[in-house]
């Protein structure tokens, strides 16, 4: 299946001049379950020297555990298979935030495990799981097939419906409620999760895609068409059932900084930053935003590269994301930076340098497989919690 242009724009970003990185480094791999034998993180230099690549890669190593979604056809044979109906289904995969100690912990060759993230206290993992052949659409990826809690480390896998109950779930602060979108019904439905009651139903109000409750339990945060414009990121006062929005031009994979429900991580492409440039289209970088929509600050953009699902560490000290030529990403190319060193964009980029003043180069943690290619994962998600070893971190 070809996958729909993010932004329904008939215009295809095409590969055009890849940018040159520096040579790759690997770290040592330690596989807590002996499931993958072949990787490590890789670092590459983005303007800044592989010394501070290296040292950001040691920096993050041990503190706690991603989540992602691959292509086990991928990770085991140790390519990009750019071939869609090539690639297999999707499980579910952990590693530490470097890359290593990468494990699949879904493994299951008849469904596709994808979405997963982690509860607020990083004991549970909430995930969906989809049916042979399958496709994964990128947009409505949280409404389609059954939506499954386990323990963080992929472990007694419960159902919590039938496919396509509970669309795009996402878990309040305390784990005691589930809120959900139905897009085709226009509605927001609050659920007690553990006896599916519904509690609360506000209306939906133009938003169609990524809910999320904020750490604090008072917003929820997603992707709307309102105001007369498409794309937007939009956060609902669950109480007063209002809505702010938080940005401008085509955005969306909205999602807060775990540790601060004041802000919201989100993707941004403005195709009047570059005229004549990128066939016309922008390229889609990472941006953060205030809750009240007075606020917008750039994070990361690369040439010829658009950058998604974007998320904090739970400290909001890290960045974790996901990149692709093609603005039809689903699993993309990962990387780590810090928060500290933003806003990260190449020299290539003037006009956003010009908008940002103080733009820096990195450094840019790309996660890599043994053999130097690119780790690729949809939807990242970071916990410090000991979700397998107990050599977690403390958040």
């Amino acid at each position: 299946m070809r996958f729909r242009n993010r932004y329904e724009d008939s215009s295809i970003l095409s590969r055009g001049t890849k940018i040159s990185v520096g040579p790759a480094h690997g770290l040592p791999c330690i596989l807590a379950l002996g499931m993958v034998s072949t990787l490590v993180a890789g670092t590459t230099a983005r303007g800044a020297d592989d010394s501070a690549v290296g040292v950001l890669a040691q920096e993050v190593a041990g503190k706690g555990w991603i989540v992602f979604a691959a292509h086990p056809k991928e990770i085991d044979g140790g390519e990009i298979i750019k071939a869609s109906q090539r690639r297999g289904q999707f499980d579910l995969y952990l590693s530490r935030p470097d890359g290593s100690q990468l494990q699949n912990i879904t493994n299951t060759e008849q469904y596709s495990e994808f979405g997963g993230r982690f509860s607020p206290d990083g004991t549970k993992l909430l995930y969906r799981r989809l049916p042979p052949g399958a496709s994964i659409n990128h947009d409505l990826w949280g409404e389609v097939g059954q939506a499954f809690v386990a323990d963080a480390d992929g472990s007694n896998p419960v159902s919590q419906g039938e496919a396509g109950e509970f669309p795009w779930a996402s878990f309040c602060p305390d784990m005691k409620q589930i809120a959900c979108l139905y897009r085709k019904e226009r509605k927001i439905r609050i659920f007690d999760f553990a006896t599916k009651r519904l509690l609360k139903q506000l209306p939906a109000e133009g938003v169609y895609q990524q809910l999320f409750w904020s750490p604090d339990g008072r917003r929820l945060v997603g992707t709307a068409n309102v105001v007369g414009r498409r794309w937007n990121v939009v956060s609902v006062d669950i109480q007063t059932e209002s809505q702010t929005v938080l940005t401008r031009a085509l955005n969306c994979t909205p999602d807060w900084f775990q540790g601060d429900p004041q802000r919201v991580i989100y993707s941004n492409r403005n195709p009047a930053l570059f005229p004549g440039k990128y066939n016309n289209y922008g390229l889609t970088m990472l941006m953060w935003a205030s809750v009240d929509g007075k606020t917008r600050k750039l994070i990361y953009g690369d040439a010829w590269k658009h950058c998604y699902f974007g998320c904090t560490s739970p400290d909001d000290e890290y960045v974790l994301f996901s990149d692709d030529i093609s603005d039809t990403i689903v699993a993309g190319e990962m990387h780590v930076l810090r928060m500290a060193d933003t806003p990260i964009i190449p020299e290539g980029i003037k006009q956003i340098r010009l908008l940002h003043p103080g733009c820096k180069d990195g450094p840019v943690l790309d996660l890599k497989l043994k053999n130097g290619i690119p780790l690729r994962g949809f939807e990242p998600h970071w916990t410090y919690a000991d979700v397998l070893d107990g050599n977690g971190i403390s958040p």
